[in-house]
């Protein structure tokens, strides 16, 4: 009889080479994935505060009258992390109509409500004293009530003092 060669341990039953080609086979298909996959970004998630700065416009959104407030509030959210959004009246532009828009607003639980354009203004200036908790910001009316804060600047000048008045509240 013939020497025959011997096979290393792990070899000599054949449910360990099944196992040992298995082990292979999922390291191999590992390193692929991993070199395969591509690798995202970190995520740029924003953490916001329990603070929302809300805008009531007219039929035409952030344009017109509302755009230098609104950019102040999304500097200002930058700045500080609170929310900000808007809030669009369509239909007759009246103060009559503005009034459900801006009650809206304000069972939203919105911290800040903010108007620029002549309607808004109005609905704010006739039912700001409904809302006693809520700080409301009219731009170049004499709205002057204990919770309206009047905005009166430039155009250019309004982003900073919007910004301002929302840093204020934030504040607290």
């Amino acid at each position: 009889m013939g020497k025959t060669a011997k096979r290393p341990y792990w070899l000599r039953r054949p449910r360990n080479l099944v196992i040992a080609a298995g082990a292979a086979v999922v390291v191999v298909a590992l390193a692929m994935w991993l070199v395969v996959t591509p690798h995202s970004e970190p995520s740029r998630a924003r953490i916001y505060l329990a603070f929302t700065a809300c805008l009531l416009t007219d039929s035409r959104g952030t344009a017109g009258e509302a755009a230098p407030v609104w950019a102040g509030m999304q500097k200002a959210s930058l700045t500080t992390h609170a929310k900000v959004q808007f809030l669009a009246a369509y239909g007759p532009q009246t103060e009559a109509n503005a009034v459900p828009y801006v009650n809206t607003l304000a069972q939203r639980k919105c911290n800040v409500i903010l108007a620029a354009d002549k309607t808004s203004v109005d609905a704010v200036a006739s039912n700001a004293h409904r809302f006693p908790r809520t700080t409301f910001v009219v731009v170049g009316s004499q709205a002057a009530q204990s919770n309206v804060v009047v905005v009166n600047a430039s155009h250019d000048q309004i982003p900073a003092a919007v910004e301002g008045v929302i840093k204020k509240a934030v504040a607290g």
